[in-house]
């Protein structure tokens, strides 16, 4: 299905010149499936009709192409959640579309799961897929997450994978490794479709105007956030500010949440806050960014350093990326095979997480010099790489469909 847009271009272009369309088999398959249509100007595709979950995420954004005037593929809002205290920044939790009653009565053709399937059990997932098949609506199951970063256990993440991975129509992940790793875990080859950028266009091209490197400095960031279960504090704090240290106009900048630094915070860690009082980093306490504060934030560093100790892919890091900020990334899940600029590792001892400082060293010093990519380049890169990721999507979901009709 990855060449109908070729076949529809030649086709058409046959049509012209000799007045008749060729292919006609493949044509009326086509049609048949519902990929294709007669129009007034010859066949053309028939939109799709795509339920993703959720639908208003970033990355599910912007898997459509930016320049697209008549989108091949339509995606469904967010039904509103079913609960009104959704968390910050995922207004769609928990998602409507993951019941089977929606499912029973949607308009959808196809059926993409990224995110927001924690709380169901391996039972309900079943009773979803189930719902779909009854449907013949084909499911898409894009493996953000191999371990969930949220929780220290990954038993339950574990048992909802043997649900949505053996059962999808189409797999896709975002690195080699993972699908390395969906392969041996599972003997299923996965798509690999890299991760789109975050920040929109326009305020890649605004904020990497305003973000000229610093030839005074070197700011080095790590975002403690609200401590989620993967993230190591002050171990890794002493390692960063020893690297920093040794780096001239060196500057450890340390973000964190109130939750967190408040005394009648829910997620208090004194001790931290005793380390971060008392220790030479430039501490930044707020409540959770603002996305043109976070792109703010991001844009003002030279590198981002990634707390994790165990993890898969970051969408963090591809917001980095999007203004030319470097990622220091541990050498666990995928995260190197993501693209991050240099990597550390870790190791336990009577189950405390130290980081190596050695690692930790040599990758400050790797990334302490060089110069930003052009904002102009950068961002005709990000558009470039985003219709390729769109393209690849609109095919694997006619794929899909066509698997499921045919």
């Amino acid at each position: 299905m990855e060449h109908l847009d070729d076949i529809l271009s030649n086709g058409r272009l046959f049509a012209k010149k000799w007045g008749q369309w060729p292919m006609q088999g493949w044509l009326d398959r086509f049609e048949t499936l519902g990929l294709v249509r007669r129009g007034s100007a010859g066949y053309e595709q028939v939109p799709l009709t795509v339920a993703s979950v959720p639908g208003s995420h970033v990355y599910v954004r912007h898997l459509s192409s930016p320049d697209e005037d008549a989108p091949a593929i339509i995606r469904l809002p967010d039904p509103p959640p079913t609960r009104a205290d959704a968390p910050t920044g995922a207004p769609w939790w928990p998602p409507a579309m993951l019941d089977p009653d929606w499912i029973r009565n949607c308009e959808a053709d196809v059926f993409h799961i990224h995110f927001g399937f924690d709380a169901h059990s391996p039972a309900q997932l079943h009773a979803v897929i189930d719902a779909l098949e009854a449907r013949e609506i084909p499911l898409v199951y894009t493996v953000h997450d191999l371990q969930n970063p949220h929780h220290e256990d990954a038993a339950l993440h574990s048992s909802q994978l043997d649900v949505l991975i053996p059962r999808a129509t189409e797999v896709i992940t975002l690195t080699r490794k993972a699908a390395e790793e969906i392969r041996q875990r599972w003997n299923i080859d996965a798509h690999v479709i890299a991760h789109p950028h975050v920040a929109e266009l326009e305020t890649i091209s605004e904020l990497g105007s305003s973000s000229l490197p610093r030839q005074e400095e070197f700011r080095l960031g790590i975002h403690l956030k609200s401590l989620r279960a993967n993230m190591v504090g002050i171990p890794l704090l002493q390692a960063a500010a020893a690297a920093v240290a040794k780096i001239p106009g060196g500057i450890l900048q340390v973000n964190l949440h109130h939750d967190v630094f408040d005394e009648d915070g829910p997620r208090h860690d004194p001790e931290l806050v005793r380390y971060l009082l008392t220790s030479d980093v430039e501490l930044h306490v707020h409540d959770y960014f603002s996305d043109r504060e976070l792109f703010e934030y991001l844009a003002g560093l030279d590198v981002s350093l990634l707390p994790y100790r165990f993890g898969t892919h970051s969408g963090w890091m591809e917001a980095c990326h999007d203004f030319g900020t470097r990622v220091i990334a541990p050498n666990v899940g995928c995260y190197v095979s993501q693209g991050a600029d240099a990597s550390y590792s870790w190791t336990r001892e009577n189950g405390v997480w130290t980081p190596d400082a050695d690692s930790l060293h040599s990758a400050v010093l790797s990334v302490s010099s060089g110069q930003r990519e052009q904002v102009e380049e950068l961002v005709n890169r990000r558009r470039s790489e985003r219709k390729e990721i769109a393209a690849a999507h609109a095919a694997i979901y006619r794929s899909a469909l066509a698997k499921t009709r045919s």
